[in-house]
């Protein structure tokens, strides 16, 4: 009988970009669905300060925990990894939409909140209304292709 070694796993101490980057789609996900940290906790048997851990990265989300907030958060389990990248820093937007003027006029939790409240919004015509108002106001041109469709 051969003695084979087996494979060594590590533990690596601190934040890995990986875990970060699932931890900021926990919390886009939780925002979005209107859901406060204590409620999201509370749903899967958790304390929030453990759901604060897992949304910095600190602590690593498991495969059957990550499972339970797709469920809850009615999204699917990959969309935790979207937009993960190996060499650059993950986005939730396309780099090339990134305003750099945006960044510190808006925070993300500002941006979510907009667009959840502004999905609630039952007349078709009105958000169209919105989105013209707030393009205008940002200084875009208000073209039909950009805008949502406006049938009542």
């Amino acid at each position: 009988m051969t003695n084979q070694a087996s494979p060594r796993i590590t533990k690596s101490r601190g934040t890995n970009e990986f875990d970060s980057h699932v931890g900021r789609r926990l919390r886009a996900a939780r925002t979005l669905a209107g859901m406060s940290q204590t409620r999201l906790g509370q749903a899967v048997g958790l304390t929030f300060q453990q759901i604060q851990k897992y949304e910095k990265g600190v602590n690593r989300i498991g495969a059957s925990r990550l499972q339970q907030f797709a469920a809850l958060l009615n999204v699917p389990p990959s969309y935790f990894f979207e937009g993960q990248a190996t060499e650059t820093l993950p986005s939730t937007l396309p780099v090339d939409e990134i305003d750099p003027n945006m960044i510190g006029a808006v925070s993300q939790r500002q941006a979510m909140e907009l667009v959840r409240n502004f999905s609630r919004i039952d007349s078709k015509s009105l958000r169209r209304h919105i989105f013209d108002l707030v393009k205008a106001a940002a200084g875009g041109s208000i073209r039909d292709s950009d805008a949502p469709e406006a049938k009542d």
